[in-house]
């Protein structure tokens, strides 16, 4: 008996209501009379041109576009990546070969109207906008991942090791740029922030990528396969520093600025590790359940990493310094780091980091490399980037006690750039240090010198 009465109270209830509304419509057709009213109908004359406008009309807004664009590049990252793995590449490699097929090296020469309708120019700056978040998010998991206390206990040799790895690739890529300066720097750009962006593009060290190489070929439990870990995080936060200190001469433009932009990136540095870091050690101890991240313990920790990038950003050394050292003093709890990693890694990973990949494509335009000169100008970037990474890395640890063979595994490692080259490509192209030929060639060296790591470690197991 309830069940009908129910069903009789809706039915009662909702005619009523849609009678009520039917007669205040009805009223407000006669307001048309005084109020002329303009009409938005399509004057087309069939429906096919009417559902042809109608669509047309709704891609055309901003939203349809970048949501059109984040499904494309996905889509287009998921399957390269899965294709380069099967081969026996880092899946990244095949996520930036796919930015680069998206962008005008082969979809815009081949489908310029394809390419145009799906990244019009007018709608890069968004992409740009989600690709630096992504990037944010990433330093702050590649930061978290850097263990100091391994650097501290292991710093004898991974130092050595390191800072040769630097020391000796920034200062052939100084070199190099003495002669690359004339013809490939742009117009407004000077040669100390020049020379000292191709410097720390000749020395950086993808760590994220190295580490997930060691731990795909199950090296994570040998020795070599740690101290090659420690060496790249040892890598990672010198290499972070010094481009640090580069963007902040090249921002500056006097020397005087520069030195104060220094100061003020040297005192936050220090307000980190010693009023930020216990902070949030005690946090952690007094509120964090072990098994666990409760939603306001990860707002916090996000709200720290956005706090920290802006600092930065504002201090003049880039947002993603910022966040590659929120990452850094989290509490170093393995547990927590754990957590807190899987929290932010697969939304950047799957969704952001994606997208600039795509973005750096967009700007690898390897139609400008269209002589045998400039292809020869790219082959000797490459080969000044191997003699500088993996020579310098070889002989270091040869020197410091390593085997012949243990010292050309980390070589092999070191010369690993990946996405984190990237990173200091697009800072450089974005602050005009560096045109679009350089964007192109170090993106293609970035390439070569990553994919070359899985050969040539095979072959050290095969010769050795």
């Amino acid at each position: 008996m309830r069940k009908y009465r129910n069903i009789l109270f809706y039915v009662i209830v909702t005619a009523s209501l849609l009678f009520i509304m039917h007669k205040i419509i009805q009223a407000g057709h006669l307001l048309e009379i005084s109020k002329p009213i303009k009409s938005n109908a399509s004057n087309a004359s069939g429906t096919s041109e009417i559902f042809k406008e109608h669509i047309t009309h709704n891609l055309s807004s901003s939203l349809s576009i970048l949501l059109l664009q984040i499904i494309a590049i996905i889509f287009t990252a998921r399957i390269f990546g899965y294709l380069f793995k099967k081969i026996g590449q880092p899946a990244v490699i095949g996520e930036v070969a796919a930015g680069i097929i998206l962008g005008p090296s082969v979809v815009g020469l081949f489908f310029p109207a394809f390419s145009a309708f799906i990244f019009p120019q007018n709608s890069l700056s968004t992409l740009q906008l989600f690709s630096q978040l992504g990037l944010i998010l990433f330093m702050f998991v590649v930061g978290m991942e850097v263990n100091l206390n391994s650097l501290k206990n292991k710093a004898g040799n991974a130092i050595v090791i390191s800072h040769a790895s630097i020391i000796i690739p920034y200062t052939l890529g100084i070199g190099l740029a003495y002669f690359l300066y004339k013809e490939y720097a742009p117009a407004n750009a000077d040669f100390l922030s020049f020379s000292l962006f191709i410097g720390i593009a000749m020395s950086i060290t993808a760590f994220p990528v190295l580490a997930r190489i060691i731990k795909e070929r199950k090296m994570t439990d040998m020795p070599i396969g740690n101290l090659a870990i420690t060496c790249a995080a040892a890598d990672d936060v010198t290499a972070w520093c010094i481009l640090a200190a580069v963007i902040s001469i090249a921002k500056a433009g006097s020397s005087i600025s520069a030195l104060f932009t220094i100061g003020l990136a040297i005192i936050y540095v220090l307000c980190m590790f010693k009023i930020v870091m216990p902070i949030l050690q005690k946090i952690n101890n007094k509120y964090f359940n072990k098994e666990t991240l409760s939603i306001n313990m990860l707002a916090l920790m996000i709200g720290i990493l956005l706090i920290s990038s802006f600092l930065t950003e504002l201090i003049g050394i880039h947002a993603l310094f910022g966040a590659f050292l929120a990452g850094v003093v989290m509490p170093s709890t393995i547990n927590f780091r754990k957590l807190l990693i899987e929290r932010t890694e697969y939304i950047s990973v799957t969704l952001l980091l994606p997208l600039f990949f795509a973005f750096s494509g967009l700007r690898t335009q390897i139609g400008l490399l269209n002589t045998s000169h400039a292809w020869l100008v790219c082959c000797a970037i490459i080969i000044v980037a191997i003699i500088g990474k993996f020579g310098g890395s070889f002989f270091a640890a040869k020197f410091v006690g390593e085997s012949w063979r243990d010292s050309a595994i980390i070589g092999a490692l070191i010369n690993t750039r990946g996405l984190m080259e990237l990173v200091v490509l697009n800072i450089g192209y974005d602050l005009g240090i560096i045109s679009s030929e350089i964007f192109t060639m170090m993106v293609i060296m970035a390439l070569f010198t990553t994919c070359m790591t899985g050969p040539l470690l095979n072959l050290m197991r095969e010769k050795f």
